[in-house]
């Protein structure tokens, strides 16, 4: 059954099998401006330089054990206080990092330097605690009862980094797996108040900073990120939605667990959407209003709608079947680098597998070359957008395969792939389906001969 036509008898919208030859161009205007990662890691490095800098002039000497322990814990203080709004910013929804970086990328970002964090935060507070002690000549337990109540701002400090540690506890993967997204995501809103109140005592007091300009730049380093925090978190999306006027044109079944749901709006040609970019959708509707889950765009985005396409994984997405026409959708984004932006090679696969297949639809239609698009499942019912994706590669004169089987009945996923796609070591590839699939996937493209920066891959898994 084709899935772009539009709504029978009802209005909304109403596009041609292959959405009318729409490309997904963005508006025309200035050109929106990615930060490479690479820039942007060299951006993080100097600063962190900068920080080593500050401990470095404002450390004269280090004499002793009681001295080293505690320039130990003033340098991990210093470094733990640099990396906390740092990492705010990765998950801020910055445009310049979400189209250069891509969402996928600083969330792995983001997850390796919270585990540096909190390793920073304990080693902060133990060598700073043995070093005073041994300087007071107390034991560590009396020396940290001092330390919390009797030091400025220590009472607030205690408190976030327990809720830090915490919060990073609940963060690991064996903890992640238990957790719904949406308890994980209103857990992790509780990271703002644990940084505000962990490094309050750095800029209360300025003693590690060295006073003076170290002091300023740690003012305008965190109430920076809190000015970006509130303008792109809360300000922006809240006047994207008075602009834009988003609601839900129709919710259309596409398989088992599997809906596809169309929204419609004002100016949407604005949002300069892009094949292959998602969008974070906060439904205005009972037990959905209060959690922005991402949905990629699973066609090309037209002037007059947007279309998703949900898998009920969990309560939010399950949720999204029963929406009623007309529902307010407020929207943030487009987000993500997972676009023909990344293309260099002429040759592409798309290789996807579940609701994964989303943006390789848009895709599909939109990115220029020879493309060869292969969908794995195990079973047909599982495939998705069958008719739609034949008719794109007829239209295209592209290639779409079915890889359908347990593991076991497909064997080596590289040796399917090289029987499928031709000369596979040239070709570029896009890859998005669940976790394990796509560790697999860039194993097997690697050890065929695929070069590591030719495989663009997105996982939204949290």
């Amino acid at each position: 059954m084709s899935t772009a036509a539009a709504p029978e008898s009802r209005p909304g919208p109403r596009p041609t099998p292959v959405h009318g030859g729409h490309r997904g161009r963005r508006a025309a205007g200035r050109p929106l401006f990615a930060l490479d990662p690479a820039v942007a890691l060299g951006l993080i490095a100097a600063g962190t330089l900068v920080v080593l800098g500050l401990w470095w002039t404002g450390t004269p000497s280090v004499v002793g054990a009681a001295g080293w322990l505690t320039g130990a814990g003033r340098i991990t203080g210093l470094l733990a206080g640099y990396a906390a709004p740092v990492l705010l910013l990765l998950m801020a929804r910055l445009p310049p990092l979400e189209r250069g970086v891509g969402a996928d990328r600083l969330a792995r970002w983001h997850a390796f330097g919270g585990r540096w964090l909190v390793a920073a935060v304990s080693v902060h507070v133990l060598t700073i605690v043995w070093g005073y002690a041994l300087t007071d000549g107390r034991g560590l337990v009396g020396e940290g009862v001092e330390i919390v109540f009797h030091y400025p701002e220590m009472i607030k400090a205690t408190l976030g980094t327990l809720l830090l540690l915490g919060t990073g506890a609940v963060s690991a993967r064996a903890a992640r797996r238990r957790l719904s997204y949406e308890a994980w995501y209103y857990l992790h809103l509780a990271t703002y108040l644990a940084v505000a109140l962990s490094f309050s005592h750095q800029l209360a007091t300025g003693a590690d900073l060295g006073g003076g300009p170290g002091q300023a730049a740690w003012y305008a380093l965190y109430f920076g990120t809190a000015a970006l925090l509130g303008w792109y978190r809360l300000a922006r999306p809240w006047l994207l939605d008075r602009r834009h006027r988003l609601q839900v044109a129709e919710v259309r079944p596409e398989g088992p667990g599997v809906v596809s749901l169309y929204l419609t709006g004002q100016r949407l040609d604005e949002l300069r959407a892009e094949p292959g970019q998602f969008f974070r959708l906060q439904f205005q509707a009972p037990g959905l209003r209060w959690a922005a889950n991402p949905y990629s765009l699973s066609a090309p985005p037209h002037p007059r709608f947007l279309r998703f396409t949900v898998k009920d994984l969990g309560g939010h997405s399950a949720a999204v079947a029963a929406l009623s026409r007309g529902t307010r959708v407020r929207a943030e984004g487009p987000y993500g680098a997972f676009t023909a932006r990344r293309l260099r090679q002429r040759r592409v696969l798309l290789l996807g597998a579940g609701v994964g297949i989303t943006p390789l639809r848009a895709l599909f239609e939109t990115l220029p070359g020879e493309l060869t698009l292969v969908q794995r499942a195990r079973r047909p019912e599982d495939l998705l957008f069958r008719a739609e994706l034949a008719e794109v590669a007829r239209r295209r004169g592209a290639v779409a395969h079915e890889l359908l089987g347990s593991r076991e009945q497909v064997g080596d996923l590289g040796a399917a792939l090289a029987r499928l796609v031709p000369d596979l070591a040239e070709h570029e590839v896009y890859l998005c389906g669940p976790e394990a699939l796509t560790a697999e996937a860039v194993r097997a493209l690697r050890a065929a001969g695929v070069a590591p920066g030719r495989i663009h891959h997105e996982n939204f898994s949290f």
